[in-house]
Formats: structure tokens, sequence, C-alpha cells
């Protein structure tokens, strides 16, 4: 949430990377985390939370909406759901150790 603008400092110092977990019904919520995240060079994965009765959307029609590049993982979750994280928190793996290889080499 925007409003907590102020304590992302404090909350990313020491972290490897983030999740940007995604309403479609309030997409522009999402706005300030992933321009943190990019100008801070933080990495981070976006998670599409797939609500019940909600709207499901492309996965394309997503990402343009939220203006990020194709190589950044964008995945549709359910948040309640264990193996749903799952797979997100390992597509953040992987986005960090990529990063980090690519950095290295």
């Amino acid at each position: 949430q925007d409003r907590f603008a102020f304590l992302w400092d404090d909350l990313v110092d020491g972290a490897l990377g983030a999740i940007v977990l995604v309403d479609t019904r309030r997409i522009e919520d999402c706005f300030p985390a992933v321009d943190y995240f990019e100008e801070h060079g933080i990495p981070f994965v976006i998670g599409v939370n797939a609500f019940d009765g909600a709207r499901r959307f492309d996965p394309a029609e997503v990402r343009e909406a939220i203006g990020v590049p194709g190589e950044l993982p964008l995945l549709e979750c359910d948040a309640r759901r264990r193996e749903s994280v799952k797979g997100v928190l390992v597509a953040l793996t992987e986005q960090i150790l990529s990063r980090r290889l690519q950095r290295a080499g």
C-alpha cells in the first residue's frame, strides 16, 4: 500500500528480492511498489492474485497494464493456497539467482 511507502527503505533493508502481489480489481495500487523495486534495483516478480469471482485477464494484458518487461516473471497465483505461493517463491528465487549470475559473469 502506497500509504506505507515511507517504511519501504527499512522494510527492504537486507532483502534479496520481493513479490508484488497484484489484485486485478485494483491494478493501479501496484504501481508504486513496481516503481520502487525498479528504481532501487531490487529483484522482484509479479504475482497476480486469483480471487474467487474476480475477472481473469491474460497475463500479457496484465503485463501491459503494469508496464513491466517480458523477461520479468509474472505468475498467476492464489495467495490462500500454499502450493500456489510456493511457485511464486521459486520464481523469485530464480530471478534473484539469475540477476546475481548476470552480475558475476
